[in-house]
């Protein structure tokens, strides 16, 4: 497990309670999972309302639990409200004397490094993303019927992620698609409110409405994950690559 101390201020507020506040969070990466998460002090977390439990929680939801050995779980009582498992000491000697809360929807209501909120996860230091037009021809294909076809993608960048190619709503054959349910977030992006279903395939695209001024260039565009379809780049097949989003259970609606 890979650690280092953040100068970063951090709070946790469930209401109008901070559950935590440190100047010196220790950011964390847990073995064969990309995504950063947050260990604190004790001294910087109210511990007065963790409670010790015995429970585990439910394990569908992989994405914001643990990814090794827990030697201690909290249920948080806080405002009068119970939230079961929302914290843990990891059994590792990097974190061992450090307390995890979960990034779960519907735990913690806001978290703030310093006085911008972020969601899903922290932020990761190492991690760039940037969008780019292009000119490229880009064409998506599952089970040889075309899905999008453009000569004007943006193409978004993301440390650790395959390149994904965001498409004119206008080049998307959306007949071939059905809207669906799921909804994701990303401290880099923003949220996206439309996904799309190809058959056999949930959750193939998604868009963003309104992303993050950084990314601005994709608000509105379509993008598929090239690791569920056939993506030729200037008349070139690409192989699908593999990535933490190869596997179901970490894509959005797969809890």
């Amino acid at each position: 497990m890979r650690t280092e101390i953040s100068e970063k201020w951090v709070r946790a507020m469930v209401g109008g309670t901070a559950i935590v506040d440190t100047r010196t969070p220790m950011l964390f990466w847990e073995d064969s999972f990309p995504v950063p998460s947050y260990a604190f002090a004790a001294a910087d977390v109210r511990t007065d309302l963790l409670i010790p439990t015995e429970q585990n929680p439910a394990s569908h939801n992989f994405f914001h639990l643990p990814k090794g050995p827990v030697a201690q779980w909290f249920d948080l009582h806080v405002d009068g409200k119970v939230f079961n498992n929302a914290a843990w000491i990891r059994d590792d000697p990097s974190v061992h004397d450090r307390i995890v809360f979960t990034w779960q929807a519907g735990v913690v209501d806001r978290w703030l490094e310093e006085d911008e909120e972020v969601h899903s996860h922290p932020r990761d230091p190492y991690k760039r993303v940037e969008a780019l037009h292009s000119s490229r021809h880009v064409r998506v294909s599952l089970d040889g019927v075309t899905l999008a076809e453009t000569s004007s993608p943006v193409l978004l960048f993301e440390t650790y992620l395959p390149i994904r190619y965001y498409f004119p709503k206008a080049d998307v054959d959306l007949s071939k698609l059905r809207s669906s349910h799921n909804r994701s977030q990303c401290p880099y992006k923003g949220f996206a409110d439309e996904y799309w279903d190809a058959p056999n395939t949930p959750g193939v695209a998604w868009s963003y409405p309104h992303p993050y001024p950084g990314v601005q260039a994709i608000e509105g565009r379509v993008a598929f994950y090239n690791e569920l379809v056939d993506i030729a780049v200037d008349g070139v097949d690409l192989p699908r690559p593999e990535s933490v989003f190869s596997l179901k259970k970490h894509r959005p609606g797969n809890d």
